[in-house]
């Protein structure tokens, strides 16, 4: 785990490494200064000696300018490294999110992946803040000014050799107590996160419902949790300060008590016990601070663990060594496949799935809720891989082609369309960067968008907001489908992606589809019969399997599922 976080210091690493030194600089000089006061009580103000004590009076002052020039030197290197840090933490989970496959991302929630790129990596930046300037300075003040007080009296040294273990012991319990705490707390911030981004994404349905005691309730709920679990960690680390408290005041009763009667009996001078009290004070503050590292360290543990597991994650879906660049058609086949998102064969939601698409082809896709559909045609760009057989595109498998020719050769409109903040035009040419305006013009025709888009009064320039949620469900699936259009695919599959569109749009979109791209392989999930009846051929699921395929006359004839659903649907209507 530290090994690949400290990866993330990267261009950092002289910041990182000059600030320590300049917190060295800084300490070593801190702890000469109650020295050069000790001499300066004894030979210059003791003696009465005025030249001494404007020579060690002098001396203190560079030496106090010097340990000021170096702390702002530690300071701003470590800002800047650990910063930069931060910076490449964030830009390497991000990176990594990007690669992985939809099983891996199914492994994480998105809320869970916020906290560990928002909270986690504040922790962990802290931490490193601290450990490059705060954990170098302690242990360096403490050997310094150990060192020191072992010159002046080796006698009184014992007391802080004594008294270190004592508090090493201690620091350890405390730590270790808090840790389990802190972790369970972060785990609890996913849950608060989740519970905030599903209440704002769906605030009109809490609105339209009435159920905004209810999100109340449940945020308190969770709220009261991380309360609860910060306390608990808090009453633990509470102790941090008694126990420093107690070591250093033990310390100063007994340097004042066996210094005084040192001083008697001529085994110390009055600067040397000033010093020794100085000391007293420096390791007081040290260790001080050290508890406080000790406290952000238990904390940004729980943090660098999750971090460390997005990324750890690697994709299941890789490119092959020797990648094929080329996809020439849309034909497609599905040879014996099988697929589960889980290991258990019993659990498989695709089960001996065996089919041939000839390249310009429209298959209408039709079955009950839950019979894996979107999950057949997630298989063709790779968003998942097959458990058994295989798939295979223009003749290959798709294991076997560069990730981006292949998706890059097939278009999606998921169920769940989404659009991204920024105008219309900049969501369109997510399909294609470089398309002119005449282009963007032409597919929005084809996809029956640009009617209402030139009925807002900036056209093509009007704001999306986050989410979409400033224009209709039928309008937002068509703007997808324009978007998925100006990739120029292979392949174009619709999953579900007219349902909010009234029938007649829809079937101008068919239309469109028939006369304008007849070289373009089309899938097209639906509902709706009327939808699909018009392809070349459709294909029945029913749990996971192919129940038939044919066209909607042969359906018609031969398949009771289809002609349920056919019943239902027009039948009905037209009774």
């Amino acid at each position: 785990m530290i090994k690949k976080l400290s990866k993330c210091i990267g261009e950092y690493k002289k910041d990182a490494i000059l600030s320590p030194v300049f917190v060295g600089c800084e300490t070593f000089l801190e702890v000469l200064i109650p020295f050069l006061m000790s001499k300066l009580i004894d030979k210059g103000i003791n003696a009465g000696n005025l030249g001494e004590i404007i020579k060690y009076g002098a001396i203190l002052i560079v030496f106090a300018l010097c340990s000021l020039t170096f702390g702002i030197l530690a300071g701003s290197y470590a800002a800047k490294a650990s910063t930069g840090f931060a910076k490449n933490i964030r830009k390497r989970m991000f990176y990594n999110v990007q690669n992985f496959s939809f099983r891996n991302i199914d492994k994480f929630s998105t809320a869970s992946i916020v906290t560990r790129l928002t909270t986690d990596v504040t922790n962990l930046q802290n931490s490193f803040l601290m450990i490059i300037r705060t954990a170098v300075r302690c242990p360096a003040m403490l050997i310094f000014s150990l060192a020191m007080t072992m010159y002046i009296s080796g006698k009184m040294s014992i007391i802080f050799l004594v008294l270190l273990p004592f508090m090493a012991v201690a620091l350890f319990l405390i730590s270790s107590s808090a840790h389990p705490i802190f972790k369970k707390m972060f785990k609890t911030y996913d849950k608060l996160n989740r519970i905030v981004q599903e209440n704002l994404r769906g605030i009109r349905v809490v609105k339209s419902y009435v159920r905004e005691d209810h999100e109340a309730d449940k945020f308190k709920e969770v709220s009261g949790e991380i309360y609860n679990y910060s306390i608990g960690a808090e009453k633990i680390l509470s102790f941090n300060g008694p126990v420093m408290q107690l070591a250093t005041y033990t310390a100063i009763i007994a340097i004042a008590w066996f210094g005084a009667k040192m001083i008697v009996v001529g085994n110390l001078t009055e600067g040397q016990l000033v010093s020794l009290l100085s000391y007293v004070m420096q390791v007081l503050m040290s260790l001080m601070m050290l508890s406080m590292v000790f406290v952000m360290l238990v904390m940004s543990r729980a943090s660098a663990e999750r971090i460390t597991e997005i990324l750890d994650e690697e994709s299941d879906i890789k490119n092959p060594e020797e990648a094929v660049k080329e996809l020439n058609s849309g034909k497609i086949e599905f040879k014996n496949v099988f697929f589960g998102y889980s290991d258990n064969k019993e659990r498989y939601c695709l089960k001996d799935i065996n089919l041939t698409i000839e390249s310009g082809e429209t298959v209408g896709i039709i079955g009950g809720t839950g019979s894996s559909k979107s999950t057949l045609v997630q298989l063709i760009p790779r968003l998942y891989d097959t458990k058994e057989g295989e798939v295979l595109v223009d003749g290959r498998n798709v294991r076997e082609y560069d990730l981006e020719v292949l998706r890059d050769s097939v278009a999606m409109v998921l169920q769940k369309n989404e659009l991204f903040s920024g105008t219309i035009k900049d969501n369109l040419c997510w399909g294609n960067k470089d398309a002119t305006e005449e282009e963007i013009i032409r597919i929005c025709r084809l996809a029956q968008a640009d009617s209402f888009i030139q009925s807002f009064p900036e056209k093509y320039e009007t704001k999306i907001e986050q989410g979409g949620t400033n224009v209709s469900g039928g309008q937002k699936q068509r703007l997808c489908i324009a978007r998925a259009l100006l990739k120029k695919p292979k392949i174009l599959i619709l999953d579900d992606s007219t349902s909010a569109v009234d029938t007649r749009t829809d079937a101008e979109i068919r239309r469109a589809f028939r006369e304008e791209i007849p070289h373009i392989t089309k899938l097209i999930i639906a509902q709706r019969i009327s939808s699909v009846q018009d392809a070349d051929k459709i294909i029945v699921m029913d749990n996971g399997r192919i129940d038939a395929v044919g066209t909607h006359d042969q359906l018609l004839e031969s398949n009771e599922i289809y002609r349920e659903v056919y019943n239902s649907q027009l039948k009905g209507g037209e009774e």
